[in-house]
C-alpha cells in the first residue's frame, strides 16, 4: 500500500461538500423535529392519561437510538479506516433514511397496538447505528480533501449544515402549522416533517457514490489493519486525548440539546403559544448557519484551541443570567434572543472542535477515533439531556434546571479544551499525530 502522504489532493467542490455534510444535516433535522414534536409523538405511540408521562415516554424513545451510537461508532468508524471513507458514508445515509421512514410511516398504537412501539423502537435503533458511524468518515473526508489553510472553514460546514437543518425545520413547521392548524399538526402533520427530510436522501446517495476516496493513494481494504488492530492502536496511543475530547464534545452536545429543547421549554415551562414555541428553531437555525463558518474561519486564523475555549467559557458565564431573564420576562423575544445567543457561541466552539479532534489523530485511526468519541458523548448526553432537564423541572419545580445543567458542562468543557493540543498547520497526510 502506498504511503498516504503521497496521495493526490482530491477535488473538493461545493457539490461534494454538500453531499458529505448531508448526513449530519439529516441527523440534526431529525433531532430538531423530534424535539419540538415530542408531545405529539408521545401521544401517538405512548398514549397516557398523564400528558407528562406521555412526553417523558416520547423523550425516552428519542434516547433509545443513542444506545446504538457507540456500536455504530466502533463498527462503521473502524470500517472507514479499513475500507475507505466513501463506502462507509453510503452505508450510513441509507440506514439513516430507513430509521426515519420507520418512524414517519408507522401507524399509531391506537391502530396496531404494541407493534407500533416495537417498530418505532427498531427504527430508532437502526438510525442510532447509522448516526454513530456518520460523523467520523464524513469529517475525515472533509479535512483530508480540503486545502490545508482552509480545513477549519471546510469542516465547519458540518456544523453549519446542522444550523441549516434546524432553520428549515423551524420554517417548515411554522408554515405547516399555519396551513394545517395545531390539531392537525399534533395528529398527523408531524409525519410530513420527517417525510420532507427523506426527500433529499436519493440525491445524497447518488452524489456520495461519485466522491473520490481520501483514505490514501492505493488504499487496499484487504491489506488494512483488522477492526481489533485499529481499535487497539487507537486506545493504546491516544487514550488521554480521547478522554479530553469526550468531555469537550459532551459540553457541545449538552448545549445543542438545551437549544433544541427550547420549543418544549417555551411551551411547557414558559407557557408560550404553540405557534411561538414551534418558531423557536428558526432562531436556533439562524445562529447555527452563520456562526459555525465564523468559527471555522477563526480556527484557521488563530488556532483551534482558543476557539474551543473562549466561546464555551462565555456560555458558562451567561447561561444562568440568560435563563433568569427568560423567566422574569417570558415571551417570544426573550426566548428567541437567548436561543440565538447560546446557539451562536456553541456553534463557534463546535467548528473548532470538529476540525481539531480529527487533525490530532493519524489517518489510519482518524475516522474510528472521532466516531467513537463523538458517538459515546452524544449517546450519553444527547439522548439524555432533554429527558433529564424536563425531569428535573418536574421533580424539583426549579425552572432554572437547564441553565445549571448547561453551566456545569460548560465548565468541564472549557477545562478539557485547555488541555488539548493545537493542531493548526499540522500535516495530516502523514500517519503520525500527537499521542497521549
Amino acid at each position: 500500500m502506498h504511503s498516504p502522504a503521497s496521495a493526490a489532493q482530491p477535488r473538493l467542490d461545493r457539490k461534494a461538500v454538500g453531499a458529505v455534510v448531508l448526513g449530519n444535516a439529516l441527523e440534526f433535522y431529525d433531532f430538531t423535529i423530534y424535539a419540538f414534536f415530542a408531545k405529539s409523538i408521545g401521544a401517538t405511540f405512548f398514549p397516557s392519561d398523564s400528558p407528562t408521562d406521555s412526553l417523558l415516554a416520547s423523550l425516552a424513545l428519542f434516547g433509545i437510538g443513542y444506545v446504538m451510537r457507540p456500536v455504530g461508532g466502533v463498527l462503521i468508524g473502524a470500517f472507514a479506516d479499513r475500507a475507505g471513507r466513501k463506502p462507509a458514508m453510503l452505508i450510513t445515509i441509507a440506514l439513516m433514511a430507513l430509521g426515519m421512514l420507520m418512524l414517519a410511516a408507522c401507524p399509531g398504537t391506537a391502530v396496531i397496538g404494541g407493534w407500533a412501539q416495537a417498530i418505532v423502537i427498531a427504527g430508532r435503533l437502526i438510525q442510532g447505528l447509522a448516526l454513530g458511524g456518520e460523523v467520523g468518515p464524513s469529517t475525515a473526508f472533509l479535512i483530508e480533501a480540503a486545502p490545508a489553510r482552509h480545513r477549519g472553514f471546510v469542516a465547519s460546514w458540518q456544523i453549519a449544515s446542522q444550523g441549516c437543518a434546524a432553520l428549515f425545520a423551524g420554517l417548515f413547521a411554522t408554515v405547516l402549522t399555519v396551513a394545517l392548524g395545531d390539531a392537525a399538526m399534533a395528529d398527523w402533520g408531524w409525519r410530513l416533517m420527517f417525510g420532507l427530510g427523506l426527500l433529499v436522501v436519493p440525491v445524497g446517495l447518488v452524489i456520495r457514490s461519485h466522491l473520490p476516496e481520501t483514505a490514501g493513494e492505493g488504499h487496499d481494504p484487504a491489506a488494512a489493519d483488522s477492526l481489533v488492530a485499529v481499535l487497539g492502536r487507537l486506545l493504546r496511543g491516544y487514550g488521554r486525548m480521547l478522554g479530553l475530547t469526550f468531555l469537550v464534545i459532551a459540553a457541545s452536545t449538552v448545549s445543542n440539546a438545551v437549544g433544541t429543547n427550547m420549543p418544549v421549554y417555551a411551551g411547557a415551562t414558559l407557557g408560550l403559544s404553540e405557534m411561538a414555541a414551534n418558531s423557536v428553531p428558526i432562531a436556533l437555525g439562524l445562529a447555527s448557519v452563520v456562526f459555525p463558518l465564523l468559527g471555522g474561519w477563526l480556527a484557521d486564523r488563530f488556532g483551534r484551541r482558543p476557539v474551543m475555549i473562549w466561546p464555551r467559557a462565555l456560555i458558562l458565564v451567561l447561561a444562568v443570567p440568560a435563563f433568569l431573564w427568560m423567566l422574569r420576562s417570558p415571551g417570544a423575544f426573550s426566548v428567541y434572543a437567548v436561543t440565538f445567543l447560546l446557539s451562536a457561541l456553541s456553534s463557534i466552539n463546535a467548528a473548532a472542535v470538529i476540525v481539531g479532534i480529527p487533525e490530532a489523530l493519524p489517518r489510519a485511526v482518524r475516522s474510528a477515533g472521532l466516531s467513537i468519541v463523538y458517538a459515546l458523548s452524544v449517546s450519553i448526553f444527547g439522548g439524555s439531556t432533554n429527558y433529564v432537564v424536563n425531569w428535573l423541572i418536574a421533580a424539583t419545580g426549579d425552572r432554572m434546571a437547564p441553565a445549571y445543567y448547561l453551566a456545569a458542562f460548560s465548565l468541564v468543557g472549557t477545562l478539557a479544551a485547555g488541555l488539548l493540543p493545537e493542531t493548526r498547520g499540522r500535516d495530516i497526510r502523514v500517519d503520525t499525530a500527537t499521542r497521549g
